[in-house]
Order: C-alpha cells, then sequence, then structure tokens
C-alpha cells in the first residue's frame, strides 16, 4: 500500500508498541493527552521523542488566541526535526486560522492544519501552506460520518488539489473501522492517523467473510453455553 499510516494517541507505551510494529508515524492532540492520563505536556513530549526520534510526530498547540498560538507553535518546533506542529484551522469562536498557517508555514514550520471539515476550509489550507515546506492537511473523515456526512467528497477534493505539491501530503483523520484504510488508500490519500484500537484489527486482519460467518456463530455458541439459557420449557 501506497499510504501512510499513522497511529493516533497519547499513551507512551501505546506508542512504543505500535513504534515497533512498524507504523510510519504518530499523531496527538489535547483530548487524546486528557484521555492518556498525561499530566505534563512537555515531559511525554520529550520522552516521546527521545523513544522515538526519526519517525514524523505531531503535537498540538493549546492556545486559542492566534498570538500565543504563534508562541507555542514557534516553541514545537524547537523539539525534534521531526516534530509536526498542529495547528487547528478554525478557533473557537469561529475566526479562520489562515494567515497564522502562512505565517508559519513560510517561516519553514512544519505544520499540521488540523480540524478540517469543508472543501472552503481545504482550499484556504492549501493556499496557506507554502508548498516548498513540508506540511499536513487533516480532514476529519470520521467526524464527518459520525455526524451523518458523506467525508469522500472533501478527502477526493483535498487529494486532487494537492495532487501537485509533493510536500503538502492529505491526512484522513479520526478513522473509525480498518476498511477506511483501504478507502484512503484507494484514493490517493497520503497518510491515515488511526487509534489503536484500530490498528489492532488492522494487524489481524485477512479473515475470508466465509471465515468471518463461522467465527461469528462460534461466538454465539460460546456465549449460549455460558449463560445456560433455555428456549424450551424444561422437564
Amino acid at each position: 500500500m501506497a499510504i501512510k499510516i499513522f497511529a493516533d494517541g497519547a499513551n507512551l507505551e501505546g506508542m512504543l508498541e505500535m513504534n515497533a510494529r512498524g507504523v510510519d508515524g504518530f499523531t496527538t492532540n489535547p483530548s487524546l493527552m486528557k484521555k492518556g492520563g498525561v499530566q505534563n505536556y512537555r515531559d511525554f513530549a520529550f520522552k516521546v521523542l527521545e523513544a522515538i526520534p526519526n519517525k514524523s510526530i505531531s503535537f498540538e498547540v493549546f492556545a486559542d488566541d492566534e498570538a500565543q498560538m504563534e508562541v507555542e507553535a514557534n516553541e514545537i518546533k524547537t523539539w525534534g526535526q521531526n516534530v509536526f506542529v498542529k495547528i487547528p484551522c478554525i478557533r473557537t469562536d469561529g475566526t479562520p486560522t489562515y494567515s497564522l498557517i502562512k505565517r508559519l508555514s513560510d517561516a519553514g514550520v512544519h505544520v499540521n492544519v488540523t480540524a478540517v471539515f469543508t472543501e472552503e476550509q481545504v482550499r484556504a489550507v492549501t493556499e496557506a501552506l507554502n508548498p516548498e515546506v513540508p506540511g499536513y492537511i487533516s480532514v476529519f473523515a470520521g467526524r464527518l460520518s459520525d455526524a451523518g456526512n458523506d467525508p469522500i467528497p472533501a478527502m477526493k477534493y483535498a487529494v486532487e488539489l494537492n495532487r501537485d505539491r509533493p510536500l503538502t501530503e492529505v491526512l484522513w483523520a479520526s478513522t473509525r473501522e480498518v476498511y477506511n484504510i483501504i478507502q484512503a488508500d484507494q484514493m490517493g490519500v497520503d497518510i491515515i492517523t488511526v487509534p489503536n484500537t484500530v490498528l489492532d484489527k488492522w494487524f489481524k486482519r485477512g479473515r475470508t467473510p466465509l471465515e468471518l460467518s463461522v467465527a461469528t456463530v462460534q461466538g454465539f455458541a460460546k456465549d449460549i453455553a455460558s449463560l445456560g439459557f433455555h428456549i424450551l420449557p424444561e422437564e
């Protein structure tokens, strides 16, 4: 497969496990850090970078004010050559951050633009990113699907728009199922970020539909036996 698979999480043990299993890179975000029980952002980041010094790792700014976001971004970029700085494409009040993205990218910061949902955002982010500097456009396909929206048009638009920009990579974010990896690869998406729960299934893939059918009823039978239920009246 041409697509690069990044593990999405903020648990050091889980990241090291996926690194050993051969994923291509890593992404984190504040919500994942909360879920992973991270107590100190900098300490966590430095431990990760010491253990994984040669694969792309994205760390996100915490500020919502654009000036402070820029300060944090310039700090994060110093943490390592393999670091990408995650900048949301929009602030909590709905204000776009395209001008900040442009300043950072033009200054040589490797920006991972996150929370991208619309084709309009894809175009604006593409225009903001310097084509001579590595950058990611993270389209949240999974969250679009969760809300009942088809994520494929936005993903296809992003891929086509950046086809001639090799340093601007399109990233399928918020993956929900193993098949999304195959979908993204077939569409020409550059990167997909996958939580460890889905990666575990990915590494175990390969069973045929018939094998899955048999395994399913075997699971039913095991649970039936453990429950001890009866449908017919007992004599």
